[in-house]
């Protein structure tokens, strides 16, 4: 349901908005100037980490200040089209390790991988980098690398991988990691109760099969359920709850066209083959996914935000178990392609702009 919006800018670029909802909330950049940030990660002393896709790592300090120096330590990103830096996350027990782990494309535009490293944040340095996976086989060109991440109760590290957008029949197959979402030990081991572990040929990390190009997953701790949001072709964007050595069916159906009105598939259901909880057709392009549990918001408790690029919006996805019971599009008065969303220590919803002069934004109550 589209809802009207007022909005009103003050001297210090504070946004007051009111919805037909009547949450009332007020948008305020925190920081501007990035280079197509992509994701957004809270330090427990209060400050930001933000990867920018050229292949920066930044922080913003607790007292709002984005650092005019990136991290050092990053490893050099292969950097064309969607490739590039994208996702920063804490190990869930920070406290302990002190580890984040980052995802990018490494390699060439002949040869290229997503590739996930752990390291450890000392002042402004990433030290102790370890790769610990690495996308086989390597593919070429720019395209549809996957690159969200998210932890399970054990602690194991799930993370979502493309199609390489001309390799989408392999994401039909055990032997490839592309078109698939894989699950690995934070020091990528292979856990002993993957799916395909004992099946000869296929690769153990393989999670699941049959998924176009994952932009957005959370651990919903509340239902105990793993959801992840990939991009469709024409069409057909999805949410699925993924579970373990389901096949999600791309390519063989779809609910979307290809980008010239060919014909991809003409099944949208198939024996053995996972339907979505949620699709978009026309698509909005999701990226960036949090369930929002904060309490600034009262009326938007337990609710999916969805960032969305060519839906220049958050959509807002209320779910009764697995049934859409509520859609509602937000802050598309802001006229911005949001790359990533998620919910601040503090309650807020945070954004991130995709732009060559990227902003972080924070959204509060009055």
């Amino acid at each position: 349901m589209i809802h009207k919006l007022s909005y009103l800018a003050t001297a210090v670029g504070l946004v007051t908005c009111i919805s037909a909802h009547a949450v009332e909330y007020n948008v305020e950049t925190v920081a501007e100037g990035l280079n197509h940030p992509w994701s957004l990660a809270f330090l427990p002393d209060g400050r930001m980490l933000v990867t920018e896709r050229a292949g920066r790592l930044r922080i913003i300090d607790a007292e709002g200040n984005l650092q005019s120096d990136p991290v050092g330590g990053v490893p050099e990103v292969f950097n064309q089209s969607q490739a590039g830096l994208f996702e920063v996350a804490l190990d869930p027990e920070y406290s302990e390790t002190g580890r984040l782990f980052i995802s990018y494309a490494c390699g060439d535009g002949e040869a290229n991988h997503t590739c996930l490293i752990s390291g450890q944040l000392a002042d402004n340095q990433l030290t102790e980098v370890t790769e610990i996976f690495r996308a086989q086989p390597a593919k070429s060109g720019g395209a549809h690398y996957g690159g969200r991440m998210a932890f399970l109760p054990d602690n194991t590290l799930v993370m979502g991988l493309g199609d390489g957008f001309t390799l989408r029949e392999e994401a039909q197959e055990t032997d490839s990691h592309i078109g698939t979402i894989v699950r690995i030990n934070r020091d990528g081991s292979v856990p002993e109760d993957n799916p395909y572990v004992d099946q000869p040929g296929a690769l153990p990390e393989i999670y699941t099969l049959g998924n176009r190009n994952v932009q957005g997953m959370i651990y919903d701790t509340d239902n105990q359920r793993l959801l992840a949001h990939e991009h469709g072709p024409k069409g057909g964007d999805e949410i699925n709850l993924i579970e373990p050595g389901n096949n999600y069916g791309w390519p063989k159906i779809t609910y979307g066209v290809d980008y010239s009105g060919a014909v991809i598939s003409p099944h949208t259901h198939a024996k053995g083959l996972e339907q979505p909880i949620l699709y978009w057709d026309p698509s909005i392009a999701p990226s960036g996914m949090t369930r929002y549990d904060g309490e600034m918001f009262p009326e938007w408790q337990g609710s999916l935000m969805i960032s969305a690029l060519a839906g220049q919006q958050v959509r807002r996805v209320v779910l009764d178990g697995t049934e859409v019971v509520e859609q509602e599009p937000l802050f598309a008065e802001l006229n911005e392609r949001f790359r990533d969303v998620r919910t601040g220590p503090d309650g807020a919803l945070y954004l991130l702009t995709d732009s060559p002069q990227g902003k972080v934004l924070r959204v509060t109550s009055q």
